[in-house]
């Protein structure tokens, strides 16, 4: 991780679960964090478990990634104050998920697509016109799940999966323009199993095997320590114990 130390990494859906976990190691890794969510005071708690180094590196920015201007709005803060962002972490993510076919579920389908999908393009091409215009060779993460490669038959979590699916093919679409551009920017992503945190307690409650915020942390610490030139695409991290 030496070579990011003093680099900005931006972290959505930084208020809990992964982003919350994220946001913090990269801070001790040495990092400058800009943590981004609804819930923004939850982000400040965060600081009072960093040293007091890391949470000087620690920012908190409220963010609703389904609304374009705070998106816009939080980039030109952090150019602004930090200069731009050099690591691009896309954690956002919700699962209240409606039936397919259930009437009346529009809304509620355009706000998992605006989350899940729409705020993670927004985010990244911010994250990108910053690189590309300081001419950093930066990264890109984006946070899927093992359900964006076949849909389940949990409950509330069908067109969840459509979403995730749509993540992986936005990651490829990414890096196509960025190969067509000869950038040497990179983006990965990742695929969890099921994550411990407080919107998947009802499958927690089933004992289905279930993996910690940490262990994705930990593969976006490996991510990140790999070389420049080595690409790492999509990783994905089976823990269920019944097949999907």
């Amino acid at each position: 991780m030496d070579r990011w130390i003093g680099k900005v990494a931006v972290v959505t859906g930084a208020s809990s679960g992964i982003g919350a976990s994220v946001a913090k190691q990269l801070a001790r890794d040495g990092m400058i964090v800009v943590g981004m969510a609804r819930r923004v005071h939850l982000i400040e708690a965060l600081k009072s478990e960093l040293s007091a180094e890391a949470a000087a590196r620690f920012y908190a920015i409220r963010c609703d990634v389904t609304k374009e201007s705070d998106i816009l709005d939080a980039f030109q803060f952090i150019e602004n104050t930090l200069g731009g962002v050099d690591v691009m972490i896309n954690n956002a993510g919700i699962t209240v998920d409606p039936d397919v076919l259930e009437a009346g579920n529009g809304d509620s389908l355009r706000q998992i697509v605006k989350t899940n999908v729409i705020g993670l393009i927004l985010g990244s091409r911010e994250a990108y016109r910053s690189m590309k215009a300081r001419g950093f060779a930066g990264h890109i993460i984006n946070i899927g799940s093992v359900l964006g490669h076949r849909v389940a038959g949990f409950q509330r979590t069908l067109f969840y999966s459509v979403t995730k699916f749509a993540v992986r093919g936005v990651t490829e679409a990414m890096r196509i323009e960025l190969r067509n551009e000869n950038s040497e920017v990179k983006v990965s992503s990742i695929s969890p199993g099921f994550v411990r945190t407080p919107l998947i307690q009802d499958i927690v409650d089933l004992g289905i095997q279930v993996m910690e915020p940490e262990d994705t942390t930990n593969a976006i610490r490996y991510i990140l320590r790999t070389p420049p030139n080595v690409a790492v695409h999509d990783l994905v991290m089976h823990t269920i114990r019944e097949p999907l």
